[in-house]
Formats: structure tokens, C-alpha cells, sequence
């Protein structure tokens, strides 16, 4: 069969299109026909050798998640499977071939209505997204803030963020043009990659605000004394100002109950400064790398302003859990509920080529390949 194969860690020109052995199923275990492939971040991570020179070897077949068709079955207890179309978690590996292997509680049926380039652009960012929203407690009427929004986490994240009823729905992105987009899935304020709110958003940004002021005016002595220890942030908000795409009008959006964090990076302790009283943000991903070693600092500063941050990974999740959620998300786009972006949809042999397009910041959702 025809497969994707990293021969070198680094740019994705290492990417080359092999012949591969067919897969085999072991007990417990699917072979699918693979349809669609969803292209993630973590396939970019792996590839670029940030982790994978550690822990993978040169000829890895990259790719977690799969759609197609079930063609055998490892015990012949599970062949009333054969022939269903299915999304499918194939590990860290396995996914960029014609056919993938993967175990019996890594397998979701797709509902009617649904394609497999949906449901790979879905599958594994929705319930990342849920359980990151559900970890930060966030709660109906309250406003939320989606840092890094333009990726298939940060957009599913928004639009379930609007299903729950949230007050304000705030995203970070690189462009005007990307921020339109967001708010056609339910942003309702669109900020620069340094959280800046534009002339135009700002009345409606201040007007979600309002109900935090009366509870704020009674503290305001207590952050006075803080102010002094926040100047050692002026470094970090200055490298922000590289990444406005605002007028000399525009300021800094803060306030957020609720802040989910796909950046890290070095601008991150600004953001848990926006955080309103006994906010909470949640990390689920760094793309723009690790956040400064003493950034929980930033926490201890506002101590009595009872601020929370987190992490949320679907290891810690039940497996049962996970795909009961999944399940619900499937259904949920097959009914229109929630939207699947799909930024492109290219052939297998042009892995090399989504990859491109990710490491240089091109992608609104997910590319998809296709076989």
C-alpha cells in the first residue's frame, strides 16, 4: 500500500510517499480502509523532531486520525463491524496510508449524513475542545476568551462556547479576515494576537464587561499594590506589539471569566492577567511553545484575586467518556449543530505540501488528505 513516510525529522521535505506492508489486525483491533486522514498539529510537532527524534525512529508513518471503511477484524467476534465507515484514533502513528489498524475503544461509527472529511476535522479536536471548556468550569452567562482560535481546537472551542450560552465569546487571531470568519461561527469580539480589541469591537467588549465593574470597584485599592510587581511583564507586552493588527485606538480586552489558551509561548502571563475575579484559564496546547519557567508567578502577584490555571490532556480522560462525547459531536455536525472547517482537501501524496502550509501559518481549520 501507499503511505507517508518521515525518512528526516526537520523541514517536510523529509515526507516521501513509500510502499508499505498492508497492516494486519490483532485481536481487539480494526483494519480500515482509510478515506480521509486529518493532518494536526501534532503530526507538524512530531515531524519537525521536537519530539520525534526522542521517541520515534526515521521511517515512521506519521498521522493519528483516520474516516473509511472497516475491512477486517482481529477476532472474529468483532466482524459485525466489517463494512461500517468509522472514525478512528490510530495512536501517534500509523495514519498517512492507504490502510491503518486500530483498537476497538479507538473507533467511533460515523452517523448517517456525515463524511469522513467531516469527521476527521472533528473527531479528535472536539472533544479536546469540551473537555478543556468542562475543566474550566465554564458555565452558562459567562464570557469567554479562545486564544489561538483559527485551528480546528480553537474554532470547535468557540462555537461550543456559543451552544453553552456564553456572554461574550472573545478570539486572537493573526488577521481582520480571519476574525470575520470566527465571528460567522459565534465570536462575538475579534482581538490581535496580543489581545488588543479594536475601536469597532470595543462598545460591545465594554458592555459585557459592565457586570463585572460594581464587584471590581471595591478592589481596586488592593490591585494598586500590585501594580509595581507587574512591571516586570512590560517586556513581554512590548514583543506583543509586533503582532497587532489594530489602530493606535485600540486596547488591551480583558476581563474573561474563562480563557482558553492554544499559544503558551512567551506572551502567556500577560493573558492570565486578564482574567477576571476567579477566572480560569486552561492550556490545551503550545504551538507557539512553552511559557516563560516562572509564569505561575503571575498567579502568585494577583493571589487575592483567586485567579486558577490548568492544563487538560484526553490521557486523564475515561475512554468511555471521551467517545460518548465524540459520538455526541458526529451527530451534532451531521445536524448542522457544529460546523467541520476544512481549510483544503489534498491527495496523500501531497502530505508534504499540508505541512508546508501549517509550519507557515496558512491554515483556517484543517487540511485534510485524502485516498
Amino acid at each position: 500500500m501507499k503511505a507517508i513516510s518521515i525518512q528526516k525529522y526537520g523541514d517536510p521535505s523529509g515526507m516521501k510517499v513509500i510502499d508499505a506492508p498492508e497492516p494486519v489486525a490483532a485481536p481487539g483491533q480494526l483494519l480500515i480502509a482509510v478515506e480521509a486522514i486529518g493532518v494536526g498539529g501534532v503530526d507538524a510537532v512530531i515531524r519537525r523532531g521536537t519530539i520525534g527524534s526522542i521517541g520515534f525512529p526515521e521511517g515512521l508513518v506519521p498521522g493519528s486520525e483516520v474516516a473509511g471503511r472497516v475491512i477486517a477484524a482481529g477476532d472474529p467476534a468483532d466482524k459485525g463491524w466489517i463494512g461500517r465507515t468509522v472514525w478512528a484514533f490510530t495512536g501517534l502513528g500509523g495514519g498517512y496510508a492507504e490502510q491503518a489498524v486500530a483498537g476497538l475503544d479507538d473507533v467511533t461509527p460515523l452517523p448517517e449524513g456525515l463524511s469522513p472529511v467531516d469527521a476527521v476535522t472533528i473527531g479528535s479536536s472536539g472533544p479536546v475542545a469540551h473537555f478543556g471548556l468542562a475543566h474550566a468550569h465554564f458555565a452558562q452567562g459567562e464570557s469567554v476568551l479562545v486564544r489561538g482560535a483559527a485551528g480546528s481546537i480553537g474554532i470547535l472551542a468557540v462555537q461550543m462556547a456559543a451552544l453553552g450560552g456564553a456572554r461574550e465569546i472573545a478570539v486572537t487571531t493573526s488577521s481582520p479576515e480571519r476574525g470575520q470568519r470566527l465571528r460567522e461561527l459565534g465570536a462575538t469580539v475579534v482581538l490581535d494576537r496580543a489581545g488588543y480589541v479594536e475601536q469597532t469591537d470595543r462598545d460591545g467588549h465594554d458592555s459585557a464587561r459592565e457586570g463585572h465593574d460594581s464587584a471590581r470597584d471595591g478592589r481596586e485599592a488592593v490591585r494598586d499594590g500590585q501594580d509595581s510587581a507587574r512591571n516586570g511583564h512590560e517586556a513581554a507586552r512590548g514583543a506583543q506589539e509586533s503582532e497587532r493588527f489594530g489602530s493606535e485606538g485600540s486596547r488591551a480586552a480583558d476581563g474573561f471569566d474563562v480563557i482558553v489558551d492554544l499559544v503558551g509561548g512567551d506572551g502567556m502571563p500577560v493573558f492570565l492577567e486578564r482574567l477576571a475575579d476567579n477566572g480560569r484559564m486552561v492550556s490545551l496546547g503550545v504551538v507557539g511553545g512553552y511559557p516563560p519557567a516562572d509564569f505561575g508567578s503571575a498567579l502568585l502577584r494577583s493571589f487575592r484575586r483567586s485567579l486558577s490555571y490548568g492544563t487538560l490532556s484526553l490521557d486523564t480522560v475515561p475512554v468511555e467518556a471521551r467517545n460518548r462525547i465524540r459520538e455526541r459531536n458526529l451527530a451534532a455536525a451531521a445536524r448542522g449543530e457544529l460546523r467541520a472547517v476544512v481549510h483544503d482537501v489534498l491527495p496523500l501524496p501531497e502530505a508534504s505540501d499540508a505541512h508546508r502550509r501549517m509550519d507557515a501559518g496558512e491554515v483556517f481549520g484543517r487540511i485534510v488528505l485524502t485516498v
